[in-house]
């Protein structure tokens, strides 16, 4: 349906005259808006919408398929995979035999993992005591460590004295997603049950409110919301205690701050985009567990965040680098993306880049809020001991 130029308001067309668009091109943009009302609502398995309403589900088998388990950990990042981990090896110290399962969105362990990263590997030599002769790719202990403050043109560098968080001495500079798939590997050795490509997709609660498990996602759906004929329900794990390591922000984990208020009682969480970059530069360039941490450049003073770029030990010159910048930026003009492109162009920066190629990057939210947005301790009949909402994971009984 076409709607005449003369019955826009006179509000629109002042509009469209100030965007100095043609005339001949407003029944175009009339057509596309008109004909929204005719396309039926998009749909997809994560929508929230009444299929008990919809005909195209009319019989339909809606019954799930359930299983139980002693624990239900939802998310394969280093969390969740090093409480599996944890959980079976006291098992075993202590002669029981527990059902351990592991849900995980992506297709394969440690492909949506992405970070820096500096691993500290004190808790790591903890749960792995072994881990040298297991084979742990943690191939680059850090050499040198650099902070420095950017300005347009040049680099101030800063002293890391001893005992500060910035200090990387004893570190490694770690491919986290490589790192999360050796820490499957090493759980389904221990007999944890790992299922990739799982999402989890809903909190199952019993009757008196308590945490009953999680259902992972239905299949064979289409985009339109119906039903394909290869349509399977999802799976429900049923278990005494689930452990939600979703990561930032998480879908699941936010029914729960909801339902048990658990955003009582501290500061609103806060958060950070972290864009990242893997290049192979020239080999004159490359200098091998060298870390460097920037701040100030290209991001104004009403801006935080800061940068990274590690010099990786892993059989050809490759870096990591990386641009972190907070979610509460006041500039609405400004993009995160854009700002990364610039950082590299600096001084200090470009002439490490120069000749190399990027061969993979990838971004993710981050956690931000400090202990100021930690949650105070949390005692009731469904959690019956400390919860902080900042942690790497929840465990809810």
């Amino acid at each position: 349906m076409l709607v005449p130029l003369a019955k826009l308001s006179c509000l629109a067309y002042q509009c469209f005259h100030a965007l100095k668009i043609k005339k001949n091109y407003l029944p175009l943009c009339a057509t596309r808006w008109s004909s929204t009302s005719t396309v039926p609502r998009i749909t997809t398995h994560y929508t929230i919408y009444p299929r008990d309403k919809d005909k195209r589900w009319e019989g339909v088998n809606m019954e799930r398929f359930a299983e139980e388990a002693d624990v239900v950990i939802v998310g394969a990042g280093p969390a969740g995979l090093s409480a599996a981990v944890r959980l079976k090896q006291l098992a075993v110290a202590h002669e029981k035999d527990i059902r351990v399962c592991l849900v995980e969105k992506a297709a394969q362990i440690g492909a949506h993992t992405l970070s820096g990263a500096c691993l500290d590997p004190g808790a790591f030599k903890e749960l792995f005591p072994d881990w040298k002769e297991k084979g742990a790719p943690l191939n680059t202990p850090v050499t040198e460590d650099r902070f420095g403050i950017l300005t347009e043109k040049y680099r101030i560098p800063v002293p890391i004295l001893p005992g500060l968080p910035m200090n990387n001495h004893g570190n490694y500079i770690v491919r986290l997603g490589h790192l999360v798939s050796w820490m499957g590997e090493q759980a389904e050795a221990l007999g944890v049950e790992v299922y990739p490509g799982y999402a989890a997709a809903e909190v199952l609660f019993h009757d008196d409110g308590s945490v009953k498990g999680i259902a992972t996602n239905d299949v064979g759906i289409q985009k339109d919301g119906a039903p394909k004929a290869t349509f399977e329900r999802g799976l429900e794990l049923h278990a005494k205690v689930t452990i939600f390591a979703e990561g930032c922000h998480g879908h699941l984990a936010k029914q729960l701050y909801k339902k048990f208020d658990l955003r009582a009682n501290c500061e609103p969480q806060t958060y950070g985009i972290g864009l990242k970059e893997l290049w192979v530069i020239d080999e004159k360039n490359w200098k091998p567990g060298r870390v460097d941490h920037t701040v100030g450049w290209p991001l104004d003073r009403h801006t935080y965040g800061g940068s990274f770029l590690y010099h990786l030990n892993e059989g050809e010159p490759l870096v990591a680098l990386g641009l972190v910048v907070g979610l509460d930026y006041q500039n609405p003009y400004l993009s995160p993306f854009r700002e990364f492109q610039r950082w590299k162009h600096h001084p200090s920066i470009r002439p490490t880049l120069e000749g190399g190629k990027r061969i993979a990057y990838g971004a993710r939210a981050l956690n931000e809020g400090g202990f100021q947005s930690e949650r105070e301790r949390m005692q009731s009949k469904w959690l019956p001991f400390s919860l902080y909402q900042n942690s790497p994971f929840l465990v809810v009984y």
